[in-house]
């Protein structure tokens, strides 16, 4: 049975200890189709990066990211897409998006370039639940 790809974005994974929002589960509850969640390789390089560079608030939220996915790889229901020949996250997540992908983010420049490829995205709506825009 084909299942949908849904990419998550490193500032996605941000969510739940910005915004206590489980994310996991508001993406099961807007998907009307079986998918599956993938990340780019390099999305833990960044979340890493984050823990040691970034304010306070970002630095837990990205620990507490980083132990979501590693909760989710355990459970073997992550899997992750390489980000070569690409520099970036953002642009292997634009290269892989077409409009059988959802992709979930909550970056204004990434969402303006996926639409042009008529991805599907997933983002945060009043720092509550999540939307399919």
């Amino acid at each position: 049975m084909f299942k949908q790809k849904v990419i998550l974005d490193t500032n996605f994974l941000l969510i739940p200890g910005q915004f206590n929002v489980n994310i996991f589960a508001e993406i099961k509850r807007i998907m009307d189709v079986p998918y599956n969640l993938y990340i780019i390789d390099k999305t833990l390089e960044e979340l890493n990066k984050l823990t040691v560079l970034g304010n306070t608030k970002d630095a837990k939220a990205a620990k507490l990211g980083m132990a979501l996915l590693g909760g989710l790889a355990k459970q073997k229901s992550l899997k992750t897409l390489a980000s070569f020949p690409d520099k970036n996250v953002d642009d292997a997540i634009v290269r892989k998006a077409n409009k059988k992908v959802y992709i979930a983010t909550q970056d204004k420049e990434l969402k303006n370039r996926v639409k042009e490829k008529r991805a599907h995205i997933i983002t945060l709506k009043q720092k509550k639940y999540l939307i399919m825009e």
